[in-house]
Order: structure tokens, then sequence, then C-alpha cells
């Protein structure tokens, strides 16, 4: 068997992923190499989706998932399967069996999930992109955390079979890259065109309000390039209105929960997989979750969705925090990790929650850091989105 030819210096890849497999020849992706995440299915080798017990009662794949296939076609060349936080239910990157991939550019602090793995592989540079998913903030956030290009898409745009679910009605299909030319060009393959172009410049005042101070004058840089760019002044407001983000983030949670209760329950009971503290909690309170209580959250949620994509228009992009924080330290304390997860939440599920693409620049802080600052678009516009995230980018 010929040797896996990358070396993981970084902890991403799961031990069942370390495999080879060839795009076809001169396609647009020819000479990238990415990885996928440890939830999609490559034919084949088994799918872990982060925990041992998923792993060992699963069968093996014998087919891609589609967007795998996808890229394979299109000449990009696939470097084996890497680390995501289990069933992809946490935002910070650890994993209880497998440990914690090592984020290159703070390596005192953690690496965000669910899309871990990813994200520390293509913050190495050990691949040009990596396929993750993002359901609360799993690629959003990661990408914040490490400096990366990041997205969430448009729900459905991208097709979502041949993975492993967590709430299906939220999960997306995205990758992240650590340079805007790969990361453009693996949009060029999987998204239609799109022929949006905004004129109006949107402030969600409480979901700048959510972010560390750190973040003020990224999203500002960005704010002011976009108006110039647009030629039109920011219309700022908040948009949970009376309530807060917060309440708009127990909807997400409440609805997620139930939903991936129905998914992964029955195998839960059965099989009584081991998982670490935090997840296993939020299995118990997803367990927990009444039909009333989802029918009232989904009530809830459908109001949300119109009132966000309200607000947007077919011609509004929107400058928001991809995160609220620096990524954790590796040895924070639970109460301080969950306390930045809830105000993360609060900002991430507004993209989750209206189904809308949402794409993660990385800008420097004046300190001498890297956040990442977001342009939420209008349903479809994901390739336009980040077209427009690259020319900002480079007016910076």
């Amino acid at each position: 068997m010929t040797p896996f030819p990358l070396e993981d210096s970084v902890g991403a890849w799961v031990p069942h992923g370390r495999f080879v497999i060839e795009g076809q020849p001169h396609g647009p992706l020819s000479g990238l190499r990415f990885a996928a995440k440890d939830v999609f299915h490559v034919a084949g080798h088994p799918t872990g989706a982060g925990n041992p017990t998923w792993l060992a009662t699963h069968p093996v794949p014998t087919a891609h998932a589609p967007v795998v296939e996808r890229l394979l076609g299109a000449g990009a060349t696939l470097m084996g399967k890497v680390l995501t936080d289990e069933l992809a239910y946490s935002l910070h990157g650890d994993n209880a069996h497998l440990g914690t991939p090592l984020n290159t550019r703070y390596p005192e602090r953690v690496p965000g999930g669910s899309s871990s793995g990813s994200a520390a592989a293509v913050g190495a540079r050990l691949v040009d992109f990596a396929l993750g998913t993002d359901t609360g903030g799993s690629t959003r956030v990661p990408a914040s955390y490490g400096g990366l290009w990041g997205l969430r898409t448009t729900h459905g745009l991208v097709s979502a079979e041949g993975l492993v679910p967590l709430h299906p009605s939220f999960d997306t299909v995205t990758w992240l890259a650590h340079a805007f030319d790969s990361f453009e060009r693996v949009g060029r393959v999987l998204l239609p065109a799109s022929a949006w172009s905004p004129g109006r410049l949107l402030v969600p005042q409480d979901a700048w309000d959510l972010a560390d101070p750190l973040s003020a004058a990224p999203l500002a840089r960005v704010r002011d390039a976009l108006a110039a760019r647009l030629g039109a002044a920011a219309e700022v407001s908040r948009w949970a209105g009376d309530q807060a983000l917060a309440d708009w983030r127990q909807v997400y949670a409440t609805a997620g929960a139930h939903e991936g209760w129905r998914v992964h329950g029955e195998w839960i009971r059965a099989a009584q997989p081991v998982f670490g503290e935090a997840i296993a909690a939020r299995w118990v309170g997803a367990s927990r979750v009444s039909d009333a209580q989802a029918q009232a959250a989904n009530a809830e949620w459908a109001r949300i969705r119109d009132a966000v994509r309200g607000l947007l228009g077919e011609d509004g992009v929107a400058v928001l925090p991809s995160a609220a924080s620096l990524a954790p330290r590796r040895d924070a304390a639970p109460a301080e990790v969950d306390a930045v997860r809830l105000r993360t939440m609060a900002i991430t599920c507004i993209a989750g929650l209206a189904g809308l693409p949402q794409v993660s620049l990385p800008v420097n802080t004046p300190e001498g850091e890297v956040v990442g600052v977001s342009l939420l678009g209008a349903p479809g516009s994901d390739l336009a989105l980040i077209r427009l995230a690259g020319e900002v980018h480079a007016s910076l």
C-alpha cells in the first residue's frame, strides 16, 4: 500500500482517512488538493462522523457524496478525510476521542469546529481547500478563528446528499481556503451563476454589539470599503427589534435540537455511544424538546426568516462579525467556552434561520490579530457574494 504522502503536522486527519483519490485531468480545479470533513461519504472508505461508535455501526459507503464527485470531476485531488467534532454538534474544535487539531495561526487556541480538521489542514497549507459543513456556524467560526476564507452557502443550493446530517433544515455544504483564488475557483465549480448586484449596505447593530471590541476596527474597515464601492451610506438598525439576538439563537437551538433528535435519537438509544461531555449534554437536551416546544420555535423561525429576508430585499448586503471573539484558549474553562459559544451563535443564527449565504473574509486588526468579518447576501447570491468579498478584501 502506498504511504500517505502528507505529514500531518497538525493532527487534522482521522486514522481511517489517510488515502488519496486523484481528480480528473485538465479540469478547472486541476492542481488543487483538498480534504473532506469526515461527515462526507467517500466510496470505499468509512465515515466516522467524529465518533468511534458511529464508525463501527455504519457500513462503508459505496458511492461518493455528490459534492465530492463533482470536485474530483473538476480535477481536484482528494487527500483523505479530516476530523470533525462529534456528529458536527459543536463550534469548539475538540474531540474527546481524536483530540484537538492545531490552529497554526494561534497555536495556543482551538481551531473552532465542527469543521476543525478542515480548518487545521487548510491553515497549515497541507491542502488548498477543504470541504466542511455549516449548520450553526461550523465553517464561518473556524474560518474566523484561523484567519481563513469560509462561508455558509444558501440552504439547499449545494447538494447535502451523501453526508451525515446534524439538523437537515440548517445543514449546508461549505469549504475553507487559505487563498482567495482557490476559494473562488471552488465556488465557480459548485455554485450557479448569480446576477445579484447589491445597492444597499446594512449594519445589524445588535450583531456588532455581541462581538469583542477587537472586531470593531475590522468591521468598520469593511463597512467603509463597501460604502465607497456601493456609493451608499450604511443603514444601521437592530435586526431583532424589541427582542435580543439571544432569543433568535434559542429559536435555532430548539428547532435544530428537535430535528437532530428525530434524525439520530433512535441510533443514540440503540448504540449508546460515548460522547464528550458538552456534546453528550446537548443530545440529552435535544431528547427533551417537546413537539409543542418545537412547533412554537418553528413558527418563530418562519417569522424571523421572513423578517431578515425582508430587511435585505433583493439588493441588500449586510456586514457582521463572523464570530464574537478570537478563538478560546485550548485550556479555557468550560464556562468561558460556553459563554463565547452562546454569543457567537447569537450572531451566526441569523444566516441559519434565514437560509442565506454568508462569506467570511479574514481582516487584520490594528493590534496585529486577525478576525473574520462577514458579508450576508440574498438567497442564491453566493457566487456574486464571494466575488464581492474578494474585491472588498483587496481594497482594504
